[in-house]
């Protein structure tokens, strides 16, 4: 079952916008600061936790599929809360399972305060891979296998390079894993240097060839090669991320970063997504447009939509029509779905293509012309409409017609469109 216990203290929904929950913690932490009520304490800290995990994307996500479980056992993607808060919420949150967040034994432990510096092994850096995906996977779901990578503490020596007390401090940066030089640039300026040790190569440490480990050559780390289920859910979008915690690369005294799977949505040769909703174009001929038509469309799913306009029911070139609840699922509300909306093009026949006495016929059945008044006189003249003959330049090019724009007119007054009566 969903863990909805951050959203319950914001009174927000599962499915709150970033500005609903921040209007909402703006709100609730004005009515329970500390200064207005000192008994308000507890809330007070209870509401800007929440409001801390749901308005960080990342956290957001990882209490969105572990829970405050996950939280609490380091899936919250490198700490970022004061340790104090964490053994306070989760105490109460977890009733009573808050221990070690306090202290310097859980992955948020051994921050002191408010602002306070984190103790304890540093954090590696977070790896990056990216997932092609389709339509219809992000449509219907997915799991896929990737294989990556990575570097683990070597088993042999656990991550000690060689045989204990065999690593020793490299004596020409002192420990430091880097170089400092000083070199004069000028009368009385000096410039300092600093590059990685080439004694040590920046791990602060050496090691004797004789003493390394036989398996990872003193590097205590081994290559490892690892199988990643990736579960891509109904409803996700480009560029999602999905986040393994602690599966990035190891090193001796370093907390492993996360590896990110970052989603790749390839284009769909029928639909474009846009948000929830799914749209495509469609051409049907003048027949069907005044008609009526039947079609199918391939949904991504695998069934065919059959698609209807009745006789006598017009559509005009451009119109775009809608089916409810044919769109994408939406991210973990599958049961619900966007909508599918198809743009129309009308393709009109070739020239000549019925003889006079049939368009004829085909004119009594369309609705009547309007009517016009010729005028006469020696002032009228009959010209002829022919096509645009693109060698030809001048006003007869049809860039003449496209390009509407009053810096063109030399102040001569208003353009004039064709009237109709």
């Amino acid at each position: 079952m969903a863990d909805n216990t951050l959203y319950e203290i914001l009174g927000v929904t599962r499915g709150a916008s970033d500005s609903e929950i921040k209007k909402s913690y703006h709100k609730l932490a004005k009515e329970y600061h500390p200064d207005k009520n000192a008994d308000h304490g507890d809330k007070f800290k209870e509401i800007s936790f929440a409001y801390e995990v749901l308005s960080t994307p990342e956290k957001r996500e990882t209490y969105d599929r572990y829970g405050l479980q996950g939280l609490k056992e380091g899936g919250g993607g490198g700490g970022g809360f004061p340790g104090d808060m964490f053994g306070d919420i989760f105490g109460g949150l977890f009733g009573g399972m808050g221990g070690g967040f306090g202290g310097m034994g859980g992955p948020f432990g051994g921050m002191g305060g408010m602002g306070g510096r984190r103790r304890g092994p540093r954090r590696g850096e977070d790896t990056f891979h990216q997932l092609r995906v389709t339509l219809e996977d992000l449509y219907n779901g997915k799991t896929s296998k990737l294989q990556l990578k990575k570097t683990v503490i070597c088993k042999k020596c656990h991550g000690q390079g060689g045989k204990a007390g065999a690593m020793q401090t490299c004596q020409s940066c002192r420990g430091r894993g880097v170089k400092v030089t000083m070199r004069q640039i000028g009368p009385g300026m000096m410039q300092q240097l600093q590059s990685v040790c080439p004694s040590c190569h920046g791990e602060g440490e050496t090691i004797n060839d004789k003493d390394r480990c036989k398996e990872c050559k003193g590097k205590k780390v081994s290559d490892e090669t690892k199988i990643l289920e990736v579960h891509v859910d109904k409803g996700m979008k480009d560029g999602q991320k999905i986040p393994f915690r602690g599966e990035g690369d190891q090193m001796p005294n370093v907390e492993a970063g996360d590896v990110i799977i970052v989603l790749e949505a390839k284009e769909h040769d029928t639909f474009e997504r846009k948000g929830n909703d799914l749209t495509c174009s469609y051409t049907i001929g003048l027949t069907e447009a005044l008609c009526g038509f039947n079609f199918t469309v391939k949904q991504l799913d695998g069934r065919d939509l059959v698609i209807k306009s009745p006789p006598g029911k017009v559509i005009k070139p451009g119109d775009v029509k809608v089916v409810y609840g044919e769109g994408m699922p939406m991210y973990r509300n599958p049961y619900e779905k966007g909508n599918l909306f198809i743009k129309f093009d009308v393709k009109f026949p070739e020239n000549s293509f019925a003889v006079e006495g049939n368009l004829k016929k085909l004119e009594k059945l369309l609705p009547p012309r309007p009517k016009i008044e010729i005028p006469v006189g020696e002032d009228v003249e009959e010209v002829n409409l022919t096509d645009i003959d693109p060698t030809r330049g001048g006003a007869s090019n049809s860039n003449a017609y496209d390009e509407d724009s009053d810096d063109d007119n030399d102040g001569q007054g208003p353009r004039v469109q064709c009237a109709h009566q």
